[in-house]
């Protein structure tokens, strides 16, 4: 592995990005000279990019994207709120005033803008997929990264045709590593994140029951996400979860050095305890020495996460104990096993971003770790899996052996009557009781955390 940080932090390079401030600013002509697009207006510097008239910043690119609506119609919005520039692929009505660059099709625009601009950017690139933990996975490594390395990540879970771009051109010029999320809607979808992205590390949690519909099934899914691993290069790493057994078996799929980390991995985790708040404290040996860990993200699926960013963060070159030191307060994107306490003293945990049967049981396990006289899950419909009676009525199983009361939301998948009215269902509540709330996005059980802590 020592020829490999060799290689990185060759990429990193002894020497520093042309352009010494963090800015991103790109010229609209040189923009639209890259992409084959034609400028209109007069020629501006914009800084990073924006597809959500919402939350557009003053300086960026907008981008409107065709969907349920049109994205068009936003411009005017995104300018009030100080896009200096905009892709267009409509005539007048829409352009308003200002700089616009015509394009046949933004959304394809938007994927060669970054591919363009990545291949200005002196950075090393890091790609992180995978059917669970790819958010928590993500947010871990920019952590233990950032504590050595100018690092940037993806928002939230800004991980599809869209956010994947718009995070390489939010990218500052001095960024040292910049860590991109892939996620997967059939095959193909990775592939071509990765034509744009080009990664130097591809990192894969672990291959679930998630988006199994998509893609016939498990094995499909291995396929789709092992995508990443055959785009790296042979100069690159494939960092690899070694519990499982699929995505172990990706290292076949690749020229690039591989680095496996868990239980039996190259970075080897051991001696894992959960304390009373179901938080992980471990040790973990690595290429570069050893040490203790603590985590301040409940679940015991977070070490293997954690064991995922240790390793990147040594492939970059960070000093193991500054990335431990940093994850021991790493936090982890909203939603996502989010721990909270109600007016009565109740401990909630927000999960309720997504879920599929691996992450669901996951997340019941830590509920059952926690210190609590009564544990309730309440539940909702886990979407895109193939064969979803089953595995909503597994889960019900799994949360009864584990002594978990279930409270269901919007589906009968699970064999347990659903109700409308979660707060009259559990009845009291105290320092005493631990609730999850999980489902897949389409659920919005986030209105459930809201109505039991009582905003």
């Amino acid at each position: 592995m020592d020829a490999t940080i060799q290689i990185f932090l060759m990429r990193l390079g002894g020497h520093r990005p042309k352009v010494p401030s963090a800015s991103v600013r790109i010229r609209a002509s040189e923009a639209a000279a890259g992409i084959g697009g034609r400028l209109i207006g007069p020629d501006v510097e914009f800084d990073g990019a924006s597809f959500d008239s919402r939350t557009t910043k003053p300086g960026q690119l907008f981008v409107p994207i065709i969907a349920e609506r049109d994205g068009h119609e936003f411009i005017g919005a995104a300018r009030e709120r100080g896009a200096l520039v905009h892709l267009t692929s409509e005539p007048d009505p829409y352009r308003r005033d200002g700089t616009a660059i015509e394009v046949a099709d933004t959304a394809l625009a938007l994927l060669a803008l970054a591919g363009w601009a990545r291949r200005r950017l002196d950075a090393g690139v890091v790609g992180v997929t995978g059917s669970v933990g790819k958010t928590s996975t993500k947010d871990l490594m920019a952590a233990a990264c950032s504590a050595g390395r100018r690092t940037r990540a993806n928002e939230r879970s800004f991980n599809n045709d869209q956010g994947l771009p718009v995070t390489i051109l939010d990218a500052p010029d001095d960024t040292e590593v910049l860590i991109v999320e892939m996620g997967m809607r059939g095959f193909g979808h990775i592939s071509r994140l990765c034509e744009v992205a080009r990664p130097d590390i591809g990192v894969v949690t672990v291959v679930g029951e998630a988006h199994t519909e998509l893609v016939g099934g498990i094995d499909g899914v291995a396929t789709a996400k092992g995508e990443l691993i055959e785009a790296l290069p042979r100069s690159g790493t494939a960092v690899l979860n070694a519990d499982d057994a699929r995505v172990a078996a990706m290292a076949a799929r690749t020229g690039a050095e591989v680095l496996t980390f868990g239980v039996t991995g190259d970075v080897r985790v051991s001696d894992v305890v959960l304390d009373d708040s179901a938080l992980a404290q471990f040790r973990v040996d690595t290429p570069w020495g050893s040490g203790q860990v603590r985590l301040a993200v409940p679940g015991l699926h977070m070490v293997t996460n954690a064991a995922a960013a240790i390793a990147v963060a040594g492939v970059v070159g960070v000093e193991l104990s500054a990335a431990i030191d940093a994850l021991s307060t790493a936090r982890v994107s909203g939603m996502r096993m989010e721990v909270c306490t109600a007016a009565d003293g109740a401990t909630l945990i927000n999960d309720a971003y997504n879920a599929n049967p691996t992450s669901m049981r996951a997340a019941l396990e830590a509920l059952a770790a926690m210190r609590a006289e009564r544990r309730i899950a309440v539940v909702g419909l886990m979407g895109e899996i193939a064969d979803p009676g089953p595995a909503h009525r597994r889960i019900a199983d799994d949360a009864a052996a584990l002594g978990i009361e279930v409270i269901v939301v919007g589906t009968d998948l699970y064999g347990v009557e659903p109700t409308d009215d979660v707060r009259a269902v559990i009845g009291r509540l105290g320092p005493d009781v631990a609730v999850l709330v999980k489902a897949s996005r389409s659920a919005g059980l986030e209105r459930v955390v809201a109505q039991l802590l009582g905003d």
